[in-house]
């Protein structure tokens, strides 16, 4: 069956910044008196929201630490620098052939602000982020919503992640997912219908013949 559309996630996707979210939600997490080590991130909050990030490891009522982490990470990654060459390319290729609709639990702002540096938002058809939905990934509305915006079906579209939350948020939409395993390793992505090693212009062409 043709694909129709591609469903990328963004953070360690499109994006190789999970070692920066990391690094940014250690230091406002240390700064809030609850510290977060490296392996605690990977293994309980990558591939969550921002508001459920933070809400998990600080409980509610912290919106402010949420802004806070959207601003050091437009101040960090704003260059566009944190999208390779093959991801970069990958997605244009994508989009010369199918809609491209980007799915992430980061905020649109952040998003966007990475899209457009690195050349790449004519290229993406549409943004679902954080704020756009009541759940979170592993919960599928962000997926879901990615459909409604292009009025296809499940079966004719691709999902790409990089965690277990979103290969699972994919699945639960009735999406194929593809894993990229630069985040997570293949023990942690089994349910996801294929593993790779990342998004490059190699997946995108066998995914979407043309």
């Amino acid at each position: 069956m043709a694909i129709r559309a591609l469903l990328l996630d963004f953070n360690g996707t499109i994006s190789d910044d999970e070692a920066l979210l990391c690094s940014i939600l250690q230091e406002l997490f240390a700064e809030q008196g609850r510290p977060l080590s490296t392996e605690e991130y990977y293994e309980r909050l990558a591939g969550l929201s921002d508001p459920e990030i933070v809400e998990l490891w600080l409980g509610p009522g912290h919106e402010a630490v949420v802004a806070r982490k959207v601003e050091l990470y437009r101040e960090r990654a704003g260059d566009g620098e944190t999208v390779g060459p093959e991801a970069r390319e990958a997605v244009v290729e994508a989009a010369k052939h199918v809609p491209v609709v980007v799915v992430s639990g980061s905020a649109r702002v952040e998003v966007e602000t990475v899209l457009e540096a690195a050349g790449l938002s004519d290229a993406v058809s549409g943004v679902i982020a954080a704020e756009d939905v009541e759940h979170g990934k592993p919960a599928p509305d962000g997926y879901l919503r990615g459909l409604e915006l292009l009025g296809i079906s499940a079966e004719d579209a691709v999902a790409v992640e990089d965690s277990d939350v979103g290969v699972a948020a994919a699945k639960a939409a009735g999406l194929r997912c593809v894993a990229v395993t630069g985040t997570m390793g293949p023990e942690r992505l089994g349910a996801a219908d294929e593993i790779v090693p990342r998004l490059d212009p190699g997946l995108v062409r066998r995914l979407i013949p043309c």
